[in-house]
């Protein structure tokens, strides 16, 4: 394989792996200020949410009175996304929170290892503390933020911005992920963010009671 077919072949599995909202989330949870991974200990109920919110907006989810319930849809390609509807398919309906409340460690490598494969980022193994994750492609990291960032431009309405790009915005907004939205954007905001979680669905509201009954627990 040529250098250039090399270089359109990287460029299309990045883009495979990029339609994932959960593969999305994940790089933005990573400070490369820092040069880590950030909000490890909610970042598996996050992907979660994600992933659920991809399956819904795929149409291979819908909401039946406060239930995810598997509905009639195109297989989804990426192997996270898929995984998560065989979760599903096999236990029936169940509430959103179920879903993200279960399996998080397991999803949190699952989307790595894909990143892994897509080239997008680099993991180094250590025995005491966390793998060391490395950006291989920084500019693909920026292109998403910006993205995010884009649907709370007050000159864009909310029923025309792009759902995936303001799925990834409301869910970090929900989690606090500072590495997407500092406290201030959050707060300057606020009226629109809570505008996009009505589109975005049930997922917001249920991994907002998620994260507050982990606090709750570990502060109790």
């Amino acid at each position: 394989m040529s250098r250039r077919t090399a270089g359109r072949a990287v460029a299309r599995g990045n883009q495979q792996v990029l339609d994932s909202l959960a593969a999305r989330v994940f790089l933005l949870a990573y400070d490369p200020e820092k040069g880590r991974l950030t909000a490890r200990s909610k970042l598996g109920k996050v992907l979660r949410a994600a992933v659920l919110a991809d399956l819904q907006l795929r149409g291979n989810v819908a909401d039946d009175n406060g239930r995810a319930r598997v509905t009639t849809g195109t297989a989804p390609a990426d192997p996270v996304v898929a995984a998560m509807l065989e979760e599903l398919r096999a236990v029936g309906p169940r509430r959103w929170r179920h879903w993200i409340d279960r399996r998080g460690r397991a999803t949190v490598r699952h989307v790595r290892d894909e990143l892994v494969r897509a080239g997008l980022i680099k993991v180094e193994p250590r025995r005491i503390l966390a793998d060391r994750i490395t950006l291989r492609q920084p500019l693909v990291r920026r292109h998403v933020l910006q993205s995010a960032r884009d649907t709370l431009r007050p000159s864009r309405l909310v029923s025309r911005v792009d759902l995936r790009d303001a799925s990834v915005a409301v869910l970090a907004s929900t989690a606090d992920l500072r590495t997407v939205l500092t406290k201030d954007q959050r707060t300057r905001h606020k009226d629109r963010l809570a505008q996009i979680a009505v589109r975005v669905g049930p997922v917001v509201p249920a991994l907002k009671k998620s994260l507050q009954q982990s606090q709750y627990s570990a502060g109790g």
